[in-house]
């Protein structure tokens, strides 16, 4: 198995980790981005992505010549589709673009020969496993003897290097024998057991998954605005809740984000709004709650300019969409600050895991400038944590939208 030449499509936060483990257990690994910075950045045995070691992975991979990263698709045996699958803003419920995923399968048609192993990682609605395989007969391939597979990744950033061996993994084929073969490329790395299902069923279950947890988390979310009408402290009343045997509930933030839990809900609801009202609602919680801590922050420094007579800057501690990574992306700590600053505010960020960021003024916590403020701690980043920080910044009245001075 370990002869076969692995092809990345796509190395961002799933699939660089990936090609890179793959290269440290003995494969070789072509992996292809877009991004030129990324492409050159890896090629120098470097990560443009912050995730705990990593960088040891690819430096490793890069120096014993097992990964090497392109512009283009390179021929492979196994083909790993690792890109992203975000949604169309509509009118209603958001949609799911597919598109990358279509135009990966489309640019690796060229190179498909029988026997080839072609897997989905994408996160991804029910279906898509299927719309690959019809690109590859659109394009001419024999699909015969291909073995068309769909793999979602379950792995939690921060814990990537860990979880890409040691959790479960689900492997739904096209046929039993496309299960068959992936699940056991799979078993060649993974120390997690193998599962094997349908492609539709493996589809479903990474969505599932996070609209579990999508779920909970609105629980939690719609709580504390409840408590806050009633003068109640959210986080001690969730902790004496806890206490109970058979009750478990998540903690409250300012919102939800990452490319899976804010994203993977509307690929349900678009399949099938009519019989997804409770996974709709919980979508509908969580935005709701970032709409309200963009309306706290606004009131506390029109209250503060009412009584200082100055208008005070914001300072947003954290813009990532969970602590102690740099992922941006659906982070509702960066909606609020960008939307802030879009309405004319003042607006500091304290993001220890970014230099810098196109709209928003990025500084220190050490070089924070404290005086005439309205501060707002949007992420429980370890670096706000220690006892200095948060001394300063219950001095400061600090609004704590995420426990971290709990």
């Amino acid at each position: 198995m370990k002869q076969k030449k692995i092809s990345v499509i796509g190395l961002g936060y799933i699939g660089l980790p990936t090609a890179a483990l793959l290269a440290c257990n003995g494969y070789k690994v072509v992996g292809m981005d877009v991004n030129s910075h990324a492409v050159d950045t890896i090629n120098q045995g470097k990560i443009h992505i912050v995730e705990p070691d990593l960088d040891a992975f690819v430096r490793s991979a890069v120096s014993n010549g097992m990964l090497e990263a392109f512009l283009e698709p390179q021929e492979g045996d196994v083909y790993m589709i690792c890109v992203p699958t975000p949604f169309h803003e509509t009118p209603r419920v958001p949609t799911p673009d597919i598109g990358y995923v279509i135009n990966a399968a489309k640019s690796i048609s060229k190179y498909i020969k029988p026997n080839d192993l072609v897997i989905l990682e994408s996160t991804s609605p029910v279906g898509t496993t299927e719309k690959i395989q019809s690109v590859f007969v659109n394009e001419g391939v024999d699909v015969q003897k291909v073995h068309v597979a769909y793999c979602p990744e379950r792995v939690l950033p921060g814990k990537i290097m860990t979880e890409l061996v040691e959790n479960d993994r689900i492997v739904g084929g096209l046929t039993a024998e496309a299960t068959k073969e992936v699940a056991d490329f799979y078993r060649t790395f993974v120390r997690g057991e193998v599962l094997e299902t349908s492609a539709k069923t493996a589809e479903m279950c990474k969505l599932t998954e996070n609209s579990f947890r999508d779920v909970n988390i609105a629980f939690a979310n719609e709580l504390s605005l409840l408590c806050e009408n009633d003068g109640i402290d959210v986080w001690e009343l969730i902790q004496l809740a806890n206490r109970h045997p058979r009750v478990n509930i998540l903690q409250p933030g300012a919102g939800v984000g990452g490319h899976c839990i804010a994203v993977d809900p509307w690929f349900i609801v678009s399949r099938d709004e009519k019989n997804s009202k409770l996974i709709k609602t919980a979508r509908e919680v969580n935005n709701f709650k970032t709409e309200w801590v963009i309306d706290k922050i606004k009131t506390a420094v029109a209250n503060r300019n009412s009584q200082t007579g100055v208008k005070p800057k914001i300072i947003c501690f954290g813009l990532a969409f969970k602590p102690d990574i740099d992922d941006l992306r659906e982070s509702p700590a960066l909606e609020i600050a960008e939307n802030l600053f879009d309405q004319g505010y003042e607006v500091v960020a304290v993001e220890p895991n970014i230099e810098s960021h196109s709209k928003l003024k990025i500084t220190s916590i050490y070089d924070v400038d404290w005086t005439h403020s309205v501060c707002a701690v949007l992420v429980k980043h370890k670096d706000f944590l220690s006892q200095d920080t948060k001394q300063m910044l219950i001095e400061n009245d600090a609004y704590d939208f995420c426990g971290a001075l709990n």
